[in-house]
């Protein structure tokens, strides 16, 4: 990696973006942190929220596994948004990261379920935890 993106790619000069956004997050992202991803809680890994990666923002990020999650809203439907969102992930694969997507909705409405999807895909990726 170059210096520009070293640390996973981190682009410092997004984080007051971000900043901004942790602070403004979604009630699907919100919910998803506090009851999911915060705090290891996810099979020990540990998840960043709206991190700046290449240039873009990561709702989450978790440096270990190279996992992206995006919870998206209705607005992702829209087709300039949703190309926009094809574009970004194939860069982001290209980087080496897995993206995962989540809608709004299926965070409100069944968060265990996004939870079960997730820890069997970390269970996939790193096998089972003793």
């Amino acid at each position: 990696m170059d210096g520009k993106y070293s640390n996973h790619f981190y682009n410092k000069n997004l984080q007051p973006y971000a900043n901004r956004l942790r602070k403004e997050m979604t009630k699907a992202e919100a919910c998803l942190w506090k009851y999911v991803l915060r705090a290891g809680k996810m099979k020990g890994h540990g998840f960043r929220r709206q991190r700046p990666v290449l240039q873009y923002i990561a709702d989450f990020m978790c440096k270990e596994l190279m996992l992206i999650i995006e919870v998206d809203g209705s607005i992702h439907e829209l087709e300039d948004i949703r190309k926009n969102d094809e574009v970004r992930q194939k860069a982001l694969e290209e980087a080496g990261f897995t993206v995962l997507r989540f809608t709004n909705e299926e965070v409100l409405t069944n968060i265990q379920s996004v939870q079960i999807f997730l820890e069997e895909w970390i269970e996939k990726k790193t096998g089972p935890q003793v």
